[in-house]
């Protein structure tokens, strides 16, 4: 009974949240297929405002998937782009994606999505501060001196791959045979890439909301003491992120339970800005930079974390945005005939048009080399050039 009622608590937030993901991918997809990668290191070869901009710009029109954010900014390091460029790209590329902000619109809220955006900008500024204050060149050395060792993490495929089309007008290119034919393996590698962390996102989710009573969240995250809960909750969310497992939009459900449960605003801010801290990427940290390296990522980024989440909440108070209702509708939302439904099924009719394209041109093979070393990556770069029609 228990299994049955978290299991179907999952499923009520995936009918919440599955016309959203779809259309992020789809935007997020188009992005990809028309901006070329292959240019992006050259842009940030220090660490400027001006390259840190432009690496954040780029990175909320990259993937959402965390592995592939942390892979891609190993490879932009090694091909000339500056440490803390690469990190605020990696950054940029999961907390400041279409899919995340239409996600928390849907679950939480647009002061939420607001709160993400604003706080996502404010942590990548402290962040690059903490790096001019605090990076040493014997680290930065120590780190290409590791990235070069060609470690293996995850995505590293995806890393390599550069299926952007070029030449010609927006539509043109983005209507044409190859253009269409790389914005469905753009769309369906996202997926592949992140299907097991929001499935597991919306399990522990579920679980969660159905098995832990909210008397228990609220004793842990202090709601009885709000200037206590001020400071725990950005200092709590991210560490139960670190845990969780769960990295990119799966954070989202995870989130929506939390603040269920009484976590602060701010909390629930610093707990969706830690999907790069979770042990998996922790570790992928150690091997591509190594271990001294990685600590000094974590501290940075959790200080960071904590403190945008801290002044975001402050912001939001001052200004009157921050919702005073905990209960979460998208956790209790059975499905039902209405908008929703009319939207999935119009997505699930969009994922099959781009699933018939992507098996077509060759899709399975792409996936196989996604995960593969990076040689195979390359390869397929001229793949994606010269696609079936």
């Amino acid at each position: 009974m228990f299994i049955l009622e978290a299991l179907a608590s999952a499923f009520d937030m995936l009918w919440q949240v599955f016309w959203p993901l779809v259309l992020g991918f789809l935007l997020s997809a188009v992005v990809q297929s028309l901006v070329s990668r292959r240019t992006v290191a050259a842009a940030l070869g220090d660490a400027s405002p001006r390259s840190l901009g432009i690496a954040c710009l780029l990175g909320a029109a990259s993937s959402s998937c965390s592995y592939a954010a942390v892979a891609i900014a190993r490879t932009l390091f090694r091909k000339g782009a500056s440490f803390p460029a690469a990190i605020v790209f990696e950054f940029a590329s999961t907390n400041l994606v279409f899919e995340l902000g239409l996600i928390l619109l849907i679950v939480l809220g647009w002061p939420f999505l607001g709160a993400e955006f604003a706080g996502g900008l404010l942590m990548i500024v402290i962040l690059a501060l903490l790096f001019r204050w605090t990076l040493t060149p014997r680290l930065t050395t120590q780190a290409r001196q590791e990235a070069e060792r060609d470690r293996r993490g995850r995505m590293e495929g995806h890393a390599e791959m550069d299926m952007a089309v070029t030449e010609g007008p927006f539509l043109a290119r983005l209507l044409s045979a190859r253009g269409l034919t790389s914005v469905s393996h753009s769309f369906w590698m996202d997926v592949s890439a992140l299907w097991l962390d929001i499935g597991l996102g919306l399990l522990i989710a579920g679980a969660l909301a159905a098995w832990v009573p909210d008397s228990f969240w609220r004793g842990f995250f202090l709601s009885g003491h709000p200037r206590l809960a001020f400071v725990w909750g950005p200092l709590v969310g991210p560490l139960i992120s670190m845990v969780s497992f769960v990295c990119s939009v799966g954070n989202v459900p995870l989130a929506a339970v939390l603040w269920n449960g009484g976590i602060s605003f701010g909390g629930v801010i610093a707990f969706i800005f830690a999907d790069l801290i979770i042990l998996p990427i922790l570790d992928i940290y150690r091997k591509y930079y190594g271990l001294r390296v990685g600590i000094y990522l974590l501290a940075v980024s959790y200080v960071a974390m904590v403190a945008a989440g801290m002044a975001i909440e402050l912001l939001f108070q001052v200004l009157g945005l921050v919702p005073s209702d905990h209960h979460v509708t998208a956790l209790r939302s059975a499905p039902s005939l209405d908008y929703t439904t009319v939207l999935n099924l119009l997505a699930l009719l969009v994922m099959a048009l781009l699933g018939w394209r992507f098996l077509r041109t060759g899709g399975l093979q792409m996936l196989r080399m996604m995960e593969g070393p990076a040689e195979s990556g390359t390869r397929h770069d001229h793949h994606a050039h010269h696609p079936h029609h």
